[in-house]
């Protein structure tokens, strides 16, 4: 089952409309939100997979509530770490795309382009120009198709081909950047002892660039039961066929598990 997060996919109203308030759309919100889903379903305890952003969401979620949880399958890995935004989002990984970098802070304003670029995009976003709010979203995505590839790819990532999805990516990105996402500065990290007892599956490319290796180690390093499965030619995007291969690998070997027949009493 997959659950698409406030104001995004199929749930209403969608951020990509400019008086849709985001007020409300917070990580402790969507924890209810899972939660809320979970109790609605009639799931006692289920397996949490999650990649990307979705990879903190799934930690903060089991941090949260292990006793709703079996297992956990994470692919590229992000902690929520202040660090990890600012490599992926204020400069970073810039070293890598210098020209990319310069291409998403020319599109500012001049007096913004040596700021904060979340907080200039942030701006640019809620403009009241309609041109200048899709300009913003526009060159938003073209920063984010940059770095999830590996070899990197140039231009605009198929993902991004609708205006109004690239809008509603935007504005939701931006807007969790800019608080750090609501979660304190390395407690996934710090808290990961309460994962103890559930065992996981870490999936990361060896070259992704918008969230490095280093991530998924450190946690590894916290929570022993996690099992660390590199993937040596695969970069962010989960479309590789090495991660992809993997986490079907990672899923049906928890549900052999847990569903392994009782040995016949002699």
């Amino acid at each position: 089952m997959l659950f698409d997060q406030r104001n995004c996919g199929r749930s209403t109203p969608r951020a990509s409309a400019p008086d849709t308030d985001l007020a409300s759309n917070t990580t402790p919100h969507l924890l209810e939100d899972i939660e809320r889903l979970r109790d609605h379903l009639g799931i006692d305890r289920w397996l949490v997979l999650g990649g990307s952003w979705g990879s903190t969401l799934a930690l903060a979620y089991g941090e949260k509530h292990p006793d709703r949880v079996t297992e956990i399958i994470l692919f590229g890995v992000t902690t929520g770490r202040r660090q990890e935004f600012d490599w992926a989002f204020r400069g970073g990984v810039a070293v890598l795309f210098p020209e990319q970098w310069e291409r998403l802070r020319a599109a500012q304003p001049a007096a913004d382009r040596d700021g904060d670029v979340v907080e200039g995009y942030y701006r640019l976003l809620h403009d009241p120009d309609p041109a200048q709010r899709q300009r913003a979203a526009d060159e938003w995505c073209f920063w984010e198709s940059a770095t999830p590839a590996w070899p990197p790819t140039t231009g605009l990532a198929p993902r991004f081909a609708d205006p109004a999805y690239r809008m509603a990516f935007a504005r939701i990105v931006t807007h969790y950047v800019r608080h750090d996402a609501w979660i304190e500065d390395g407690s996934l990290l710090r808290d990961a002892d309460v994962l103890a007892d559930i065992p996981g599956i870490l999936v990361h490319g060896r070259f992704d660039l918008g969230a490095p290796i280093a991530n998924a180690w450190e946690l590894k390093r916290v929570w022993p039961r996690a099992e660390l499965v590199i993937v040596d030619d695969a970069g962010h995007a989960a479309s590789h066929p090495g991660i992809t291969e993997e986490l079907v690998r990672a899923i049906d070997r928890f549900a052999t598990l847990r569903w392994e027949p009782s040995p016949t009493p002699a």
